[in-house]
């Protein structure tokens, strides 16, 4: 029926967005092949940065736990193994690709529900 006529500000807005949006996508296809590369490089940074993040602090409230309990060694070797179960868990999640995304779950290709389809 009645249409709203976009403003000045509103329209250089729209063109300054599309121009954006163009030069995002020549760039995202232009490093198309160096992103490959480098894609192997970063998750293997990414376990390597999980297993070790995963045992600093393991390690660090073992060793916070047996400051104040005066049990030295003990936590921090317990908590050692929480930290090393963790960072494995962690790189198992990373490698199979679960919990990636809020809400995220991998379908089944064995699904045998009687759900629609």
């Amino acid at each position: 029926m009645t249409e709203q006529k976009k403003s000045a500000s509103m329209q250089d807005l729209d063109a300054r967005l599309k121009v954006a949006r163009q030069s995002a996508e020549k760039s995202v296809v232009g490093a198309g092949s160096m992103g490959r590369d480098r894609s192997g490089l970063a998750l293997a940074m990414r376990l390597g940065v999980e297993i070790v993040s995963a045992l600093v602090i393991g390690v660090g409230i073992g060793l916070l736990i047996d400051y104040w309990f005066d049990t030295k060694p003990w936590f921090m070797l317990l908590f050692f193994v929480f930290g090393a179960a963790a960072g494995f868990m962690n790189v198992y999640r990373v490698a199979t690709g679960i919990g990636q995304g809020v809400g995220y779950k991998r379908e089944d290709t064995n699904d045998n529900s009687d759900g629609p389809t």
